[in-house]
């Protein structure tokens, strides 16, 4: 390792659940006096926290550990440190596949990354720690943002209790374990002097929090808690379970404008016997049902679900009663991935298995319908002044700004391009919109006092 002070270069990789725990490695690593750096160029040490959820993601987590494993065989890197599901999933047969990494840290021993990292030995050996993940990070672990100073992610509990046939997330994660409350409004307060604007809440099951809470706490409570934390403009609720959807919540995003109108539901499919060999419970009510309920409501609130196609069993017929759905649906926001065989999990032992092309061809159908009814949705746009978070200059264009509405997600949903007008970088700013484009607004800032 290199003498002096050490300078580490972090990759994140997978969902936003996965960058909080970068996050804190982040914190963590700043805290014993070793220094982030923006490029792999300027930096000692590579950190990569890995994600294992399907195989295109195991894939890409290798690849990426490989190129680090051969800029320090260059001499470009003086150690290189892997963390996250890769490590839990796989264990020690990826110390003998890639003998180049330094240190192997699972899920639970991510806390443990100074550790590795001061380690000054000259040959110190791979060294490897997977323990069952049980613990929980929670405001007093030391946490530096990597998203911009106005949104952040606020994970209020960590694993999964749930045994859908097809997921390996309990197996790397560990069972539900909520936060605090009090740990959670310490957090978001935190954040708010910071200035950012606007929360993302995140969890495996956003909607099971506090059901491992002594006392009858729920979501709901949280979210009672929340809309007094000065500051926040924006809270936002990811990855609901679609049997938790209560009226109660429903009752709280109307009444309640800094609760984002927005719910991400993954509802993997609508197929009965699909959805009994993915393992999902029959809910109380069905998935068009809990749509309808949704939209019962006088405040519109933006729906975003994630679907799976090709599942073992799924026909042709069963897959038109899917699409035949998503017509009827009509989603705001939708995501669509085919399933993965992922050894260990039940649904890789189930046949019949889907021709992976005849798969492929079903995404592409479904997503040619939502392109349609996301087209339909914007044009009913036009005309309309909508509040839009300013994320800043379009990667398009300079002479364009970028931004978000409270019903758009970062990351995974479209946005709002700004072609007149000027604003800040996390402003919260008026916009009419001008054009409507399958996935992406056009409009311009108007009169603050709008």
């Amino acid at each position: 390792m290199m003498a002096g002070k050490e300078k580490i270069f972090l990759i994140s990789l997978g969902c936003s659940k996965n960058l909080v725990d970068s996050e804190h490695m982040l914190g963590l690593v700043r805290s014993c006096g070793l220094e982030p750096v923006s490029s792999i160029e300027d930096a000692d040490i590579a950190l990569v926290n890995t994600c294992a959820f399907i195989r295109d993601a195991v894939e890409e987590a290798v690849e990426t550990i490989l190129d680090l494993a051969s800029l320090k065989e260059r001499g470009k890197l003086g150690k290189v440190v892997v963390a996250g599901c890769l490590v839990q999933r796989y264990g020690r047969k990826l110390t003998s596949e890639i003998p180049e990494v330094d240190a192997w840290l699972g899920t639970g021993d991510f806390h443990r990354v100074t550790e590795v990292l001061l380690d000054r030995e000259e040959k110190p050996g791979r060294r490897i720690f997977i323990s069952r993940p049980t613990g929980l990070a929670d405001h007093t672990m030391p946490r530096e943002r990597a998203t911009p100073f106005y949104t952040a992610y606020l994970r209020i509990a960590e694993g999964c209790s749930h045994r859908c046939s097809y997921c390996t997330i309990p197996a790397l994660r560990g069972p539900f374990r909520s936060r605090s409350v009090e740990s959670l409004i310490i957090e978001a307060e935190g954040m708010a002097c910071e200035g950012v604007k606007e929360v993302n809440l995140v969890a495996q099951d956003t909607t099971q929090y506090g059901k491992d809470l002594e006392g009858d706490v729920g979501i709901e409570d949280l979210l009672e808690r929340l809309i007094h934390v000065e500051g926040l403009r924006w809270i936002r609720l990811l990855y609901c379970h679609p049997e938790r959807i209560s009226d109660r919540l429903l009752d709280l995003i109307e009444s309640h404008q800094s609760l984002c109108p927005y719910l991400d539901i993954p509802l993997q499919h609508v197929n009965h016997d699909i959805l009994s060999r993915m393992g999902r419970a029959p809910t109380r009510e069905s998935p068009l049902e809990l749509i309808e309920r949704i939209r019962s409501r006088s405040r519109s609130i933006s729906i975003r679900t994630t679907l799976m196609v090709g599942f073992p069993g799924e026909t042709e017929d069963k897959f038109r009663e899917l699409l035949d759905f998503i017509r009827v649906a009509r989603f705001d926001h939708l995501g669509v991935f085919v399933f993965s065989p992922e050894k260990g999990t039940r649904a890789a032992r189930l046949g019949p298995q889907v021709d992976p092309h005849e798969a492929a061809e079903r995404l592409g159908e479904i997503m040619s319908v939502q392109a349609e009814i996301s087209r339909e949705a914007k044009r009913k746009m036009l005309g309309k002044v909508v509040q839009v978070l300013i994320e800043g200059f379009s990667d398009q264009s300079q002479l364009l700004l970028k931004g978000r509405t409270s019903t758009m997600a970062p990351d995974v949903d479209e946005q709002v391009l700004i072609n007149r007008g000027r604003g800040e970088m996390g402003e919260i700013v008026p916009v009419r919109i001008t054009e409507a484009h399958p996935y992406d607004l056009v409009g311009e800032i108007v009169s603050r006092d709008h």
